[in-house]
């Protein structure tokens, strides 16, 4: 039982990774208290998911959509063995929306500490209920 479960995970490591990944990055943003160590936890759970977009776009032996030719204008490569570009597209636009959303929730967390002299979620929510 343990071997085939083994057998299994090794098979697919990209997807039991990717799995791991986002067992991780939710750990970090459900059960930290500190906001910092909350906003690393959501850039690990989102790379996790660019990375399942990009591993299940992936075809095993599969090549770019360009066409090529022979001498006598027939196709040479096969239309069933090209890869969709179009995933890896989008993750690329995930991946700059990511970059961007990391610096607006840093620069909330640095206004934050400012304000509050603290980013620890209780004692956060400690002060802001003394101070209603």
């Amino acid at each position: 039982m343990i071997q085939r479960l083994f057998d299994v995970v090794v098979g697919h490591w990209p997807y039991a990774f990717t799995v791991v990944l986002l067992v991780i990055g939710l750990y970090g943003m459900l059960l930290k208290g500190n906001l910092i160590k909350k906003l690393i936890g959501m850039n690990i759970f989102q790379g996790a998911i660019i990375l399942a977009y990009v591993v299940f776009a992936y075809k095993k032996d599969g090549t770019v959509p360009v066409i090529m030719f022979d001498e006598h204008h027939h196709a040479i490569e096969q239309a069933s063995r090209y890869m969709n570009p179009i995933p890896h597209g989008l993750m690329l636009t995930a991946i700059v929306v990511g970059v961007a959303t990391t610096g607006v929730g840093l620069a909330l967390l640095i206004l934050i500490h400012r304000t509050y002299g603290t980013l620890e979620e209780d004692e956060l929510m400690e002060r802001l209920r003394r101070d209603d």
